[in-house]
């Protein structure tokens, strides 16, 4: 099961530095994460400043 990142995400980019399989990307207002490349490994869980990644 791959996370989500909620319309709380802040674009910090916290959680784009710690992801092992380079899944998240940067949009307009909020990253993102590719649900086909993301291993629910939680890292960027851990590292989000505003709890914004949940799993889907």
């Amino acid at each position: 099961m791959a996370h989500k990142i909620s319309d709380s995400c802040v674009a910090c980019g916290a959680c784009q530095s710690e992801c092992p399989v380079e899944a998240i990307h940067s949009g307009d207002v909020k990253f993102s994460i590719d649900p086909d490349v993301c291993t629910d490994c939680g890292t960027c869980v851990d590292v989000c400043p505003v709890s914004a990644i949940t799993p889907e």
